[in-house]
């Protein structure tokens, strides 16, 4: 089955950089699109960037666009969240997810659908 493993996460101050990193397994990765959401306590989930199958479609919330970069190597298995200039209220629960298709696939909504989830790894900013 599918597996996605985040790491990386922290506690970090207001303006530092933090790499997340998610090793998937369980079918052919170079396939499927890939994302990553956060949860702040007391919030619902939401996106924060998606990345299609090539690498070469990238999607931002507008929360981080210019902040936030999603990238993958196929070779590695593994999709990567570099965040620069981090803020107090990017403080949250990060997921990575990946797709059933190789392009990233939107609902009514505009938030991207994904099938598969990893447990989440914490990011704490402080002020």
């Amino acid at each position: 089955q599918v597996q996605l493993v985040e790491s990386g996460g922290g506690l970090v101050q207001a303006g530092d950089s933090l790499r997340l990193s998610c090793a998937a397994s369980g079918r052919t990765f170079r396939l499927y699109a890939m994302g990553w959401f956060r949860q702040a306590p007391g919030r619902e989930r939401e996106f924060v960037t998606a990345i299609d199958y090539s690498g070469r479609n990238t999607y931002y919330a507008n929360s981080v666009k210019g902040r936030i970069t999603i990238s993958r190597d196929n070779a590695k298995n593994t999709v990567y969240l570099q965040m620069n200039s981090l803020r107090p209220e990017d403080t949250a629960v990060y997921y990575c997810a990946q797709g059933n298709l190789g392009r990233v696939d939107f609902d009514s909504a505009q938030r991207p659908i994904m099938a598969y989830w990893g447990q989440g790894t914490q990011v704490t900013v402080s002020s």
